[in-house]
């Protein structure tokens, strides 16, 4: 599928996934692609077809095609003029057939989610002695190595390696499950990002990335550089919480006091919910049984990070060929033409890719920690 400078590429396959024949291609109607920062990313391929002759009389020529069985691979490759970015690299988990009454108005709908789907696919049992929680998530994503998965975990600011004599982690739940369960009590998140070359996939494990180098900006008002199609925002003031509460060492048998008082996250505004309005930040009890002091302290601290990320949002639309590239979820993104208070980088939450013939849109969700820009300016 080819239009206004973007190409899109389909590679479909069992093992090695390989380029769709042109009976597929020609039939592709629809693609969706939606990324998010936590969970699973999904896509959804949508093909008209119909029974044209002879050889089709038994079924429909696209479930006769193997390449569109279910636990089949799928590669999306988008080209923007001379530049490919891959969009999806992910396993189908469901086949749909819409027949329709006039001949090549059948639909089929081939709907599945990144390859992290197959790591949760077996409870499991397991224990995990003397290692801290960044060695079981290497050691649980190096079982997929074969879908091309590079981990890249990010240790928590607060370690607290097990003792073997006092306890042992233990696994009672599919590998995808326990290492989101990690990330969640160390206010990290966990996805699996397609790319950069086809076949591989960044396997991440850490705090929302804030550091990488902006995207292409998102520009509202601005004349012929205008890129977004409409876009709103939004201020939710009980979003930040702070922890207070007391845990009992089970070393010493004392109790120790547990609080935090800032978010330690990278600031993304210059007027940080948590800190303009510290009177009426919400306060949480902290109630966890935890192990140790250390442990308590580490997740109070990401209970309170975790929640201010999403003071502000912003969604909305843009064009994707007066952009002229993906915006990619995961990371950072300059917006500028808002007014001073909503201008400036937000970090990317999620994208929906809708790319049809002669169309491509993305709707996005971008949130940060308040009100106010940073920067004078952000990239072009």
């Amino acid at each position: 599928m080819s239009f206004l400078g973007v190409r899109l590429t389909l590679l479909l396959g069992p093992t090695v996934p390989l380029p769709a024949p042109p009976l597929l291609t020609h039939s592709l109607e629809n693609v969706e692609v939606t990324h998010t920062d936590e969970g699973r990313s999904g896509f959804q391929l949508s093909f008209l077809s119909g029974r044209r002759g002879v050889r089709d009389v038994v079924d429909d020529p696209l479930l006769v095609s193997p390449l569109l069985r279910t636990f089949n691979r799928v590669i999306l490759i988008v080209t923007f003029n001379v530049t490919p970015r891959v969009l999806m690299d992910g396993i189908i988990t469901r086949q749909e057939l819409t027949p329709g009454e006039e001949p090549g108005t059948t639909r089929v709908t081939v709907t599945g989610e990144d390859v992290s789907v197959m790591m949760d696919l077996e409870d499991r049992s397991a224990e995990h002695p003397a290692q801290p929680d960044p060695a079981i998530v290497a050691k649980l994503i190096l079982r997929y190595a074969r879908y091309g998965l590079v981990p890249v975990i990010i240790p928590p600011k607060v370690l607290d390696p097990p003792l073997p004599i006092e306890r042992i982690p233990v696994q009672q739940c599919t590998d995808l499950e326990y290492i989101e369960k990690l990330g969640r009590r160390n206010g990290h998140v966990f996805y699996i990002s397609p790319g950069p070359v086809p076949g591989t996939n960044r396997a991440y494990w850490g705090p929302p990335p804030r550091l990488s180098v902006p995207q292409r900006a998102l520009s509202v008002n601005f004349g012929s550089n205008t890129n977004v199609d409409s876009i709103s925002f939004s201020q939710d003031a009980l979003a930040p919480e702070t922890v207070d509460g007391d845990v009992q060492d089970h070393r010493t048998n004392r109790k120790f006091p547990v609080r935090t008082f800032a978010s330690l996250r990278v600031p993304l505004s210059a007027k940080p919910g948590w800190l303009v309005d510290r009177a009426h930040t919400r306060v949480s009890r902290f109630r966890e049984v935890t192990p140790s002091v250390v442990s308590a302290l580490g997740r109070a601290q990401a209970r309170t990070d975790k929640s201010t990320d999403r003071t502000v949002t912003a969604t909305g639309r843009l064009d994707a060929g007066r952009y002229g590239d993906l915006l990619q979820a995961r990371g950072l993104v300059g917006l500028r033409g808002a007014g001073w208070h909503y201008d400036g980088l937000y970090y990317v939450q999620q994208v929906t890719h809708q790319i049809r013939h002669h169309e491509y849109t993305q709707d996005f969700t971008l949130t940060r920690d308040g009100l106010g820009s940073l920067t004078p300016v952000v990239r072009p």
